[in-house]
């Protein structure tokens, strides 16, 4: 049974779609992270809470796939030719206060809560949550220097935006800004870090500290 679900234009699903468009937190093909010397770092930014209308209590739920659209996505089976990206984790809550994503999701789709109508029992309601989703085929821009995803990662590229802060961008060189650091090593302490680090990249996690070097 197909269900549909509508989420605004936002900046990770346009990252995903041009490169995957502004970046689920940057502009196309590049992840958005923040960063300096005793840097910050944020993965892509996701799009707003879609809403969703008439679906099971398990609206694209692990394993299950999406298609794309501009303003909606759409359950559809995996082995459909509308397919686009399978569904890696889905949590309720939001992002800021649920589990992180795995590490190589490409994009986060935030999903509205949806009541069933006025008289109808609860076995309808779809709480407020995110799915962490992984394209079928390539371009995988959460893969370490795929320039994109949800998250910064080791191997991930980043370059300076200003005020001490970095966005991420395609190691290859493809995004529309040069890379200049490259993360080598997540580490719990910058003192862990090895001597040539030039940049410090907070990643959040077990080993919030990335160690950067010129690229």
């Amino acid at each position: 049974m197909r269900k549909r679900w509508s989420v605004g234009m936002a900046c990770g699903l346009l990252g995903l779609l041009g490169a995957l468009l502004t970046g689920c937190q940057s502009p196309p093909g590049t992840g958005g992270t923040d960063a300096r010397p005793a840097g910050r770092a944020t993965a892509a930014a996701a799009p707003p809470p879609a809403r969703t209308a008439g679906h099971g209590a398990v609206f694209l739920a692990v394993g299950e796939c999406s298609s794309f659209g501009r303003t909606s996505f759409t359950e559809v089976s995996c082995d459909g030719e509308r397919a686009a990206a399978r569904v890696a984790a889905r949590h309720d809550g939001t992002v800021d206060d649920g589990p992180r994503c795995p590490a190589t999701t490409d994009f986060v789709l935030h999903i509205g809560e949806q009541r069933p109508a006025s008289g109808e029992d609860g076995g309808g309601r779809v709480p407020r949550g995110y799915a962490c989703m992984r394209n079928l085929q390539p371009p995988h821009p959460g893969d370490p220097g795929g320039g994109g995803g949800p998250r910064t990662i080791v191997g991930d590229c980043v370059h300076r935006v200003g005020d001490g802060r970095v966005r991420e961008t395609a190691c290859d060189g493809t995004g529309e800004r040069k890379p200049e650091y490259r993360v080598t090593e997540a580490v719990t302490a910058r003192s862990r870090c090895p001597a040539a680090t030039a940049l410090y990249v907070r990643l959040g996690g077990g080993t919030p500290v990335g160690c950067a070097r010129p690229v």
